[in-house]
């Protein structure tokens, strides 16, 4: 562990290399940029804040030791808390799943999963669906109900997804992870702390988990009040689709980020599933990257 000048918190700034494998397949999972998007990050910042936490790519990579994770999705929460605290129990839970999808109907087990996870939503049923559901895509209906159909890939073995769990559990160790809106997070954001914000797709899918309630001036608002208290934000939000050439309608308030940066994310796996499956050459993603300061 490194200290860039005396009195600023310690900050593992050799780990700012993404775990060796994802831990959730996760729709917008940053695994593959995450260490791009963290080689523009500060040294000196006091708390990490992460109010989208999703799949966790861009913490775990950052691997700091004072951090505040949330999201309004309670078993995604739940699940980081048991990775934290009772890393066996999590491994226990993907061990009991994963069975019921190699035995008989691939998809009648899932559905069975995922009707269990929508009478009772829990981490247990989580992990599994995660991990075996299409693409990653954590959907849900205008009711609140999971609806992401069965992938046609293999979820990886148990002992696959064991071995990636001590990897994962050292790096969010310094990591609070709250159930909470985004809002409640950034105005929670002290003068030194470092906030990355990765929402919900706005562009193309209002029902991904948590976007029904979502709203983009909402978060620009929470952004604008960071920034002055001294408080830096970086976004990833939607920036062009190959298809069309076109940039995507999203509203920035003009003067808030100093800094714009391009990360091309490849292939849209939400596009392929809202379009059946089909190949995707034309559908290639750029997201933008915004700095409320000069990087």
């Amino acid at each position: 562990m490194t200290s860039s000048s005396p009195g600023l918190p310690l900050l593992w700034t050799e780990r700012r290399t993404p775990p060796r494998q994802q831990l959730l397949k996760w729709i917008g999972n940053k695994q593959r940029f995450a260490a791009g998007i963290v080689s523009v990050f500060p040294d000196d910042f006091g708390t990490y804040i992460e109010p989208f936490i999703g799949s966790g790519a861009v913490l775990a990579t950052l691997a700091p030791q004072r951090a505040i994770a949330g999201d309004v999705l309670a078993p995604l929460v739940a699940l980081w808390r048991t990775l934290q605290t009772e890393p066996a129990q999590l491994i226990a839970w993907y061990e009991a799943g994963w069975p019921r999808l190699q035995a008989g109907d691939k998809k009648a087990a899932y559905n069975e999963i995922r009707a269990q996870f929508n009478a009772a939503p829990n981490p247990g049923d989580l992990v599994v669906l995660a991990r075996a559901c299409y693409g990653g895509v954590i959907r849900f209906d205008q009711k609140g109900a999971m609806n992401t159909p069965c992938g046609a890939h293999k979820p990886i073995s148990p002992a696959s997804f064991a071995e990636r769990v001590p990897e994962w559990r050292e790096r969010v160790a310094g990591t609070r992870f709250v159930h909470a809106d985004f809002e409640t997070l950034l105005d929670g954001a002290q003068a030194g702390d470092l906030v990355y914000c990765d929402p919900p797709y706005t562009d193309c899918e209002s029902t991904l988990y948590g976007a029904q309630g979502f709203s983009l001036a909402r978060l620009m608002a929470a952004i604008a009040r960071c920034k002055d208290r001294g408080v830096r934000v970086a976004l990833s939000i939607d920036g062009s689709k190959q298809s069309g050439g076109r940039i995507c309608d999203v509203a920035i308030p003009e003067d808030l980020f100093d800094t714009a940066a391009s990360v091309d994310v490849g292939r849209s796996m939400l596009r392929r599933f809202q379009m059946q499956g089909r190949t995707l050459e034309d559908e290639v993603v750029t997201d933008r990257l915004l700095l409320t300061w000069r990087s």
